[in-house]
């Protein structure tokens, strides 16, 4: 199973380099985010024609994000829990079920910038909240991972330019070790578990030449249970995609699960 994650930064704008890409990659499951668009108004029939069934958690203008599976989707649930009164539509949970149940966790982190104030806050508290809903997950012994833009920075390894870095909320040590405490309680970083390679980029900005001088970040993660990890068998990241036509600041990183 083919499993990608693609912070598409508009669903509206990047819809034909989208399509392309499905086309082209042929994931199995694609995990969204930022699609800046209501549920109502996201083009589901579109991709239902692609043979993806489609879950959403949109919110206008803003986030919001998607799963496109070509498996049905099973026990969906939309938001992180532990805070009722989040409305910002950042998290989308369900099964998957091919050889295999695997239960997919999407999710868009908050950037939390300007440090300090209420968004860094914020950002910290929600990956406090991430933390609890790994542990939970767990102890339920279930196959999972956990996916998406997570505006982290893990190490200087993840940056071009690691010293541009320092005071920004995506590379300052409290997210950091917040990421860590995550990773720690038995997850893996499937990228890094198969390629220790160098200026392995997700994210590009869109100012100041960054693409073409490769000064990217990677962000974009995707950390496995150990049962998921056993499944492992490939990683990439589809860099190519942020050379065409309209693309978004970030490209797909993929894995495939013997699952």
């Amino acid at each position: 199973m083919k499993i990608a994650s693609f912070n598409i930064n508009g669903i509206k704008a990047r819809l034909p380099a989208l399509t392309a890409w499905l086309e082209e990659a042929k994931p199995d499951v694609a995990i969204l985010q930022e699609i800046k668009s209501v549920d109502e108004t996201f083009p589901r029939e579109h991709f239902e024609d692609m043979g993806y069934s489609v879950e959403t958690h949109g919110q206008k203008s803003f986030n919001g994000v998607a799963l496109l599976s070509k498996y049905p989707l099973e026990d969906v649930m939309r938001g992180l829990p532990g805070d009722e009164e989040d409305e910002q539509a950042r998290y989308i949970e369900a099964t998957v079920v091919g050889d295999q149940a695997v239960r997919i966790c999407g999710l868009y982190l908050p950037n939390g910038n300007p440090v300090p104030g209420p968004k860094y806050d914020y950002k910290l508290a929600w990956m406090e909240r991430l933390r609890e809903r790994a542990k939970e997950l767990l102890l339920q012994e279930e196959i999972f991972f956990m996916a998406g833009d997570y505006n982290i920075i893990p190490q200087s390894e993840d940056a071009a330019r690691p010293q541009d870095w320092t005071e920004d909320a995506l590379f300052r040590m409290d997210s950091r070790d917040a990421y860590r405490r995550i990773v720690n309680l038995g997850l893996t970083d499937a990228f890094r578990a198969r390629n220790q390679a160098a200026e392995q980029y997700t994210f590009w900005d869109f100012q100041r030449g960054s693409w073409q001088r490769n000064d990217g970040i990677r962000i974009d993660h995707f950390l496995l249970s150990p049962q998921c990890a056993d499944l492992l068998t490939d990683v990439g990241i589809d860099k190519e995609v942020r050379g065409r036509e309209k693309p978004s600041d970030h490209v797909p990183i993929w894995i495939e699960l013997t699952a």
